[in-house]
């Protein structure tokens, strides 16, 4: 009995801790996902078509339920090969929910396979910027199946992204990334944008205070992305498996919490 007592007692510390390591962030909107079949209308929508997004993808997003669907309080998402055509989802709380500022995170598990490439990230709710990238995006989490386990965060803006070579953003290697869930996260301010994975903090983008939209467009309501893209400019660089049919990432909870 002393024992546990002396567990919970140091559980409880811990506990503690990370809630005062939050800087005292509290809840402010989640999804964990709880009832099954399609996920909730309230918070998310869909993005659908099949014209490349932008990075010669190839995949259909849909609104199936065989792409995306929810059980025992699990978000999947599924690329699935039917012939030569592959179907995805993608979804969106644009026009549901956005948030400026805040801790954004999800519990993932990844996809593997090369030519996937999962993301979970965020795009301005107005591109008041103009178009991208000087509307600015965060990619919180980004995979690509050739070069599994290395998860990747990375801020896009007019004056930093990879089209002019100038992208900025780290990596961390995970190598259970397929395996076990693992936290991804952004602590976002008027000052700086964090990136942690299973609270680790691996990457600082600051805000150079030049009142200029094309290094820093982040002082706008952003909403959140969840999907999973089949090949395109990075994730098919080094092709697709042949042998690959059906992709999955699945999703455990996401939240956001804003300071008091």
């Amino acid at each position: 009995m002393k024992k546990t007592a002396l567990i919970i007692l140091i559980l409880s510390f811990v506990s503690l801790f990370k809630l005062a390591a939050q800087d005292n962030y509290h809840l402010i909107w989640s999804d964990e996902f709880e009832q099954n079949g399609a996920p909730s209308s309230e918070n998310w929508d869909y993005e659908t078509g099949s014209h490349g997004w932008g990075n010669n993808e190839l995949q259909n997003y849909t609104r199936s339920l065989e792409n995306s669907s929810i059980k025992d309080g699990i978000l999947t998402i599924r690329a699935v090969k039917n012939g030569d055509v592959w179907t995805s989802a993608r979804l969106v709380t644009k026009n549901k929910r956005d948030f400026l500022y805040g801790r954004i995170e999800a519990s993932v598990k990844l996809p593997k396979g090369v030519g996937t490439w999962p993301a979970f990230w965020m795009l301005p709710a107005e591109w008041t910027y103009s178009g991208w990238p000087e509307c600015g995006e965060i990619d919180i989490m980004e995979h690509v199946g050739f070069d599994p386990g290395v998860v990747h965060g990375t801020v896009h803006t007019g004056a930093y992204n990879h089209s002019i070579g100038t992208q900025v953003g780290k990596s961390l290697t995970i190598p259970d990334f397929s395996e076990k869930f693992h936290v991804y996260a952004v602590e976002w301010s008027e000052s700086k944008i964090d990136f942690f994975i299973d609270n680790e903090k691996y990457f600082t983008f600051v805000n150079d205070q030049k009142s200029d939209f094309l290094t820093w467009p982040f002082d706008k309501p952003f909403y959140i992305i969840l999907n999973i893209a089949i090949g395109g400019n990075w994730g098919g660089r080094e092709g697709i498996d042949p042998m690959l049919n059906e992709a999955i990432m699945e999703v455990d909870y996401v939240r956001v919490y804003q300071k008091k």
